[in-house]
């Protein structure tokens, strides 16, 4: 499952709105909607971020003047949600059957590479 495109600063955990991109040659940098795909050498932004982005000195910023909306759902966001769902109204396992546990709470046998021991009296 494909998750949603997050900020590219460091250690902002928000969701991408806009796409930043640099025209080397005419020295500016372009901060606009976000772009249908994540490319290399662009940056995705959240909102506050796309807002207060400066550019460097000598450089022309170029900004999107009206709101960055939240880009819609994908498939793969609707697909998640179904399996959510199916997996909450999936039903509980049956208990199992007393005896089957030397001790409440403890189990003997094989899971994996690890042997759980009961604990000794």
């Amino acid at each position: 499952m494909r998750s949603p495109r997050r900020c590219s600063r460091n250690g902002c955990p928000r969701q991408a709105v806009a796409t930043l991109t640099y025209v080397y040659s005419d020295s500016t940098a372009v901060v606009g909607p976000l772009a249908a795909f994540a490319e290399p050498h662009t940056y995705d932004l959240c909102e506050p971020h796309a807002r207060s982005l400066t550019a460097p000195r000598g450089w022309e910023l170029v900004r999107h003047d009206g709101d960055f909306a939240p880009p819609p759902p994908t498939t793969d966001d609707l697909v998640a949600l179904a399996d959510a769902v199916r997996e909450a109204a999936r039903p509980a396992p049956p208990p199992r059957p007393e005896g089957h546990d030397h001790l409440p709470g403890h189990q003997t046998g094989r899971r994996g590479h690890l042997r759980v021991i009961p604990p000794s009296h």
